[in-house]
């Protein structure tokens, strides 16, 4: 990594601590709903809706389905299975009273500031993310990330999502960076690993989950790990 210039960040899940939010989130509507009234156990529902919530990500990256569906369709699909009343409209207002509530919580993780404040006297920064572009503001500004990228890119402004290599070469062409001079930091090794590589970009797998070691990737368990590799 000597030959690195520009890091590039992905937020959610790496920088913006997205389980933690969501869950602060989702708990205070829980509570607000009296969701309590028909659903036994709250753990057991932020289980569920985090599983669903990620396979609606996973195929919104694909290009599968689109963002109307991710925002209302994982909560369509939660209330369903606790066969809540009225369950469409209810996910409906369930899910828009979570988009103006979740962005604002302001959770990162741990040693997050430290690490960007220890690398911007050294390299150019840069953030690209696939969430969406009009809470992007919101949780950047509200955790005070914003002054620390000289570049912030949603996917929604390329009009594809990562991993199609348009989103980072688009990238490095707004920060005039070389690919080779270039390192991804994400924790999606589908979205952000595999797509990076696929620009020509070097990576690391921000895993901190500890889950099986991916192929052709450096990995980090923690954002600290980054104070001693670059």
């Amino acid at each position: 990594m000597k030959n690195v210039k520009h890091i590039f960040f992905d937020l959610d899940h790496t920088l913006w601590d997205f389980e933690k939010n969501s869950t602060e989130a989702i708990l205070e509507l829980f509570h607000q709903h009296e969701l309590h009234n028909h659903i036994e156990s709250f753990d057991l529902f932020i289980a569920d809706y985090q599983r669903i919530n990620i396979e609606h990500w996973d195929k919104y990256n694909r290009g599968e389905i689109d963002k109307r569906t991710v925002r209302y369709g994982r909560f369509y699909e939660l209330f369903a299975k606790y066969q809540l009343p009225d369950h469409i409209a209810f996910a409906e207002q369930f899910a828009d009273q979570y988009i103006l509530i979740s962005p604002h919580k302001p959770h990162l993780f741990p040693g997050t500031h430290e690490v960007l404040q220890y690398l911007k006297p050294k390299y150019k920064l840069h953030l690209i993310t696939n969430g969406f572009k009009e809470v992007l503001e919101i949780k950047i500004s509200g955790t005070n990330l914003k002054p620390y990228f000289d570049l912030i890119l949603s996917a929604e402004e390329v009009g594809v999502n990562k991993p199609n290599p348009l989103v980072f070469k688009t990238a490095l062409e707004k920060t005039s960076a070389l690919p080779h001079e270039s390192l991804m930091v994400g924790d999606s090794y589908e979205a952000d690993i595999l797509g990076a590589k696929k620009a020509g970009m070097a990576t690391l797998h921000f895993n901190p989950k500890r889950e099986p070691k991916k192929p052709d990737t450096n990995e980090i368990f923690t954002l600290g790990e980054l104070l001693h590799l670059l």
